[in-house]
């Protein structure tokens, strides 16, 4: 009699990740998401804050060229008493009246100037379009009924100087508007500061001006001068 023997396959183990594994694993994964998050954020965040200020210098040159080719008119309310551009005020905040997109401003000041990036006006709500503050100072003087002023006339030439401020800044929440020393950075890890200008600068408007003009300017920072 032939005894067949039968051999019994052993099943196969199947190897995987138990359940503690796969929790181990999940941690690690938050521990690693969470230590670079902050960085992701605070790259994003400057690479948005450099673009914004990009944007911002962008504006305050097409207004300076817009100017100085007289598409756009000098700008209003001149300094009279010699106060300095440095120290002239910021705008004051609550209410902010522009034209229709990119147009003057008639509130809270004259010498303001909207420039519309999206398309939209300027509101204080806005949180893309930029305001331009623009402050004209002739250093010269000139005496009339016993008073001295500050020549007011743009065609003799003037200093100019351009704050560019968010749109959204002019809001009553969050403070006053600033100025110099006051700026944005462009390293942040959030929104920055909407209350201080983004940039800062003065230039010469000469147009039309004579030379005469500019001799009237240099004998006020230099009295010993014979420019005539």
């Amino acid at each position: 009699m032939i005894h067949h023997k039968q051999q019994q396959a052993s099943a196969s183990s199947q190897s995987g990740f138990t359940i503690v594994e796969s929790l181990v694993a999940i941690l690690v994964a938050s521990l690693l998401l969470a230590a670079i998050a902050p960085v992701i954020v605070l790259s994003v965040a400057t690479r948005v804050q450099a673009k914004r200020i990009e944007s911002a210098t962008d504006a305050a040159k097409t207004y300076l060229d817009g100017v100085r080719s007289g598409v756009i008119t000098a700008p209003s309310s001149p300094i009279t008493d010699g106060t300095t551009i440095a120290d002239y005020a910021p705008p004051t905040v609550g209410t902010l009246t522009c034209g229709t997109k990119t147009s003057p401003c008639t509130a809270p000041a004259t010498n303001l100037y909207c420039v519309s990036v999206d398309g939209n006006d300027c509101t204080t709500t806005n949180i893309n379009n930029f305001v331009i503050q623009a402050i004209r100072f002739n250093k010269a003087t000139v005496t009339t009924g016993g008073t001295t002023t500050n020549i007011t006339d743009p065609a003799k030439g003037y200093q100019l100087g351009i704050r560019v401020y968010r749109a959204s800044g002019f809001s009553s929440d969050g403070g006053n508007l600033k100025k110099a020393p006051s700026k944005q950075p462009t390293f942040t890890g959030g929104t920055g500061d909407r209350k201080a200008p983004l940039i800062e600068m003065t230039t010469e408007v000469s147009t039309g001006a004579t030379f005469s003009d500019f001799c009237e300017r240099l004998k006020v920072t230099n009295p010993q001068s014979t420019c005539s």
